[in-house]
């Protein structure tokens, strides 16, 4: 039964694009596009969590559409990983549309160009996203790529103006840039190992001379890391975001590109696992984290703080990853989830600050937490989330990844716990700023007060002014994304043994391939498979009382140690 469930899978795509379809054909009535939007996302809410249900307690399934077995045909494949990211996104995604609803930014203007093309355009990202959660080949994933990035395109310059037409222009710049070294690595790997299939590549690059696996290695990584913002590849994102809507700039900041950071994780875990490369992506972690928090205290626009607050905390994602080690990945997890939220969030609180008060720079803000204190609480809570201080959850996925650093026990590790304390203090002071500047000093002493802070001096007034310009249709959805990054600390527990599972068939990779070409195809080099994740998963069905969820990824199958318990043995006559 959970395997003719699973079957439904590629409906998180179909969904979308056939909601996309309807709502073009009925372009002229928004109210019919608005009802088609939203109830494609209600549906795929309920079917990404029924099948977040069904892989729960572990297993990875594949989709072979039209019949086609792997490698030859396109496969999808939902795993542990891969159905959080679907459940995750698909909720921000309806949050957001319905902030954006609320907000009108779908309604005509007369200088708002063609807005009936918001609300299609809107499903063919969330489609694309969930077409690269799925993937099963690079092929694909670069289809899903695509997808997204072509409704991001618009989305980002609707409206017109100087400034956001600017924007996009850098934004299409580089994304295509980013593309096209990406299908050029496909061309490449394709060359070199005659597949672009993900559980094919996994048996296949590791017969590849260790120069060319580098070479290729490198080339996803940077196509990724650009997709990613991943530091110095991230130059683009602070001038491109904030010129958007409210609604746009919150599911791009949030969502898209963790969608980058999937595919690294991927490529770390399936293509390439070990730790060949962990020294640059830990000195890469940590420039991210430092430079990207350092921008962010220079900034006095909200939303362009939050962009290079974004940017530092991809360096976090960029730690635990490199870490190589169960704990440091399952925190990875953790923290992906919890960061979309919170980004996401804080965006949309922006889009509400800025109503309210006509203005997001906090030079000129002051005042808000008496004039509105729903909204002091709503930007107040996931504030304190991103700043990691307990117990929430930013805390808990920070505190994943110094334990993963600790126990390693090296230099750089010490170096990139040292910079993630640093970062998370720094960031703390970044939000602090704005609490004392735009909701603690009285509006009178900002500098240049916009009108709408000033009127409410009464409470009548404020009360008048907060039904205006904060209409309920817009707090809820941001309230509703505030209880969802506390959930993430009220189960935390279990969101951490899910993770920490998730992470270890990830490194096992077993789950993956058997999905994808079933229990006869692995059994081969299941032997292998297995030595391999000895290395790292030391004993972990005897319990070491930890130990395996700390120690590295080695790169050979040979252990370092020459007195560990797990002693790989090589197939006949090979002479390695």
């Amino acid at each position: 039964m959970v395997t003719e469930f699973l079957s439904f899978t590629p409906l998180a795509v179909l969904i979308p694009f056939f909601g996309a379809a309807f709502a073009f054909a009925f372009y002229r009535n928004k109210s019919t596009q608005r009802a088609i939007a939203i109830g494609a996302l209600i549906l795929t809410v309920i079917l990404e969590v029924t099948l977040l249900s069904q892989v729960w307690n572990g297993g990875a399934h594949a989709v072979h559409l039209a019949g086609w077995p792997a490698p030859f045909g396109i496969v999808m494949v939902i795993d542990r990983f891969a159905a959080l990211m679907l459940v995750v996104s698909s909720i921000i995604t309806l949050c957001v549309l319905l902030y954006a609803v609320g907000q009108g930014a779908a309604e005509e203007k007369e200088d708002s160009g063609p807005v009936s093309i918001f609300y299609p355009t809107y499903l063919i990202l969330v489609a694309g996203v969930s077409n690269a959660f799925l993937a099963g080949d690079l092929f694909n994933l670069y289809v899903g790529f695509e997808i997204f990035l072509t409704a991001s395109y618009v989305l980002l310059t609707l409206g017109g103006g100087e400034s956001r037409i600017r924007a996009g222009v850098t934004y299409v710049v580089v994304s295509i840039l980013s593309s096209m070294l990406f299908l050029i690595t496909i061309g490449m790997i394709y060359a070199a190992t005659g597949t672009v299939n993900l559980a094919d590549l996994a048996l296949k690059l590791g017969d590849l001379d260790p120069s060319t696996q580098l070479t290729l290695h490198v080339m996803l990584l940077v196509a990724f890391g650009i997709k990613a913002a991943v530091f110095p590849l991230a130059f683009w994102l602070p001038d491109s975001y904030p010129t958007a809507p409210a609604p746009v700039t919150a599911v791009f900041a949030g969502l898209l590109t963790k969608v980058g950071i999937y595919a690294i994780i991927r490529t770390e875990t399936l293509l390439f696992p070990g730790e060949r490369i962990n020294t640059a992506l830990m000195i890469v972690a940590a420039l991210t984290m430092i430079v990207g928090i350092l921008g962010a205290l220079a900034q006095a626009d909200i939303k362009r703080m939050l962009s290079f607050t974004l940017i530092s905390h991809i360096g976090y994602l960029v730690f635990g990853l490199a870490l190589s080690s169960i704990i440091g990945m399952a925190a990875t997890i953790y923290y992906v989830a919890h960061h979309i939220t919170i980004q996401t969030t804080l965006f949309l609180v922006t889009g509400l600050i800025e109503r309210r008060s006509g203005t997001s720079n906090v030079l000129r803000l002051g005042g808000l937490a008496k004039i509105s204190p729903v909204l002091a609480l709503l930007f107040f809570i996931p504030a304190m989330n991103l700043a990691g201080i307990p117990p929430f959850s930013g805390f808990i996925g920070k505190l994943g990844m110094l334990q993963g650093g600790v126990a390693e026990n090296t230099w750089i590790t010490w170096t990139l716990v040292i910079a993630s304390v640093l970062t998370s203090l720094l960031t703390l002071m970044a939000v602090a700023r704005i609490w004392t500047r735009g909701f603690w000093r009285k509006p009178e002493d900002a500098d240049e007060a916009p009108e709408r802070q000033l009127m409410s001096k009464t409470l009548a007034h404020s009360r008048a002014a907060n039904k205006r310009y904060l209409p309920m249709s817009m707090v809820a959805p941001t309230a509703a994304l505030v209880l969802m990054s506390m959930s993430f600390t009220v189960f935390a527990g279990p969101m951490m043994d899910f993770s920490r599972a998730a992470a270890q068939d990830m490194y096992e990779r077993t789950p993956y391939l058997e999905a994808v070409f079933g229990p006869e195809r692995v059994d081969g080099v299941r032997e292998e498979l297995q030595d391999f994740a000895g290395t790292f998963l030391i004993d972990y069905d005897t319990g070491d009382g930890g130990a395996a969820e700390h120690a590295p990824v080695e790169t050979s199958l040979q252990p370092d140690d020459e007195e560990a318990e797990v002693v790989p043995e090589l197939p006949d006559g090979d002479d390695r």
